[in-house]
């Protein structure tokens, strides 16, 4: 049936419309899940109208209790601290295929920046490899941001750490693995003062990790979709 059909054209106005009232709802309500942990508790929300892959993949594991018994591994007092990825015997779970980066995407939209309190998706150096583990920023941390890449093709200008380049085709900006960034999906809502007690744990070796490891554990006891 073609799509110039006024049932379909119906129909597809609809389905738009139901697109609308979610992401207005979204943005007016969005998700919040609270992290119960041995050093207290934390709220934060995320934004689905931003980064819907991000946020459809952080709740996915929330719902299927990935997060529950799980350690905040790395810890950076000026920094960041990062967890959902190990066990409190330092095993790392089985996470699901790796999640599309949005980065770019969520910024242009007006989501927020890696500034603190936020949340955003941990990686490896492969833009396109985050999977369970996630990251709060402790401190304003502007260098993890993506970078926005000017319109046209070629570019006709864009500098990045003190270079101008000029003509360059939008391809190699737009895939250069150094401007993606780190996705930011949602922020603390309440507990940062427990989020500043993790960031303040003494730490040091342990298990696989040869720094940045609290000397005593604090474990994600249970992280539930609250709202």
């Amino acid at each position: 049936m073609p799509l110039s059909h006024p049932i379909t054209r119906r129909a597809c106005l609809w389905l738009a419309s139901l697109s609308l009232c979610a992401a207005s709802s979204w943005a007016q309500n969005p998700p919040q899940v609270k992290f119960s942990t041995s050093a207290g508790d934390f709220v934060v929300e995320v934004y689905p109208d931003k980064a819907p892959k991000t946020v459809a993949n952080f709740l996915q594991y929330v719902n299927d209790k990935h997060y529950d018994g799980t350690i905040f591994h790395r810890v950076i007092e000026s920094f960041m601290v990062q967890g959902g990825g190990f066990n409190a015997s330092y095993v790392e779970k089985k996470g699901r295929a790796p999640v599309v980066h949005e980065g770019r995407e969520a910024l242009e939209k007006g989501g927020p920046r890696n500034v603190v309190g936020t949340l955003a998706m941990a990686r490896t150096n492969d833009p396109h490899s985050a999977t369970a583990q996630f990251f709060i920023n402790v401190k304003d941390n502007a260098f993890l941001d993506p970078t926005l890449i000017p319109p046209g093709d070629p570019v006709p200008k864009f500098e990045y750490q003190g270079q101008v380049y000029e003509n360059t085709p939008r391809a190699n900006l737009i895939n250069a693995p150094q401007l993606f960034g780190y996705t930011v999906f949602g922020k603390v809502v309440s507990g940062m003062d427990v989020v500043n007690k993790i960031k303040a744990t003494p730490t040091g070796a342990g298990g696989p990790f040869p720094s940045d490891v609290p000397k005593t554990p604090i474990l994600i006891n249970s992280a539930t979709l609250v709202k």
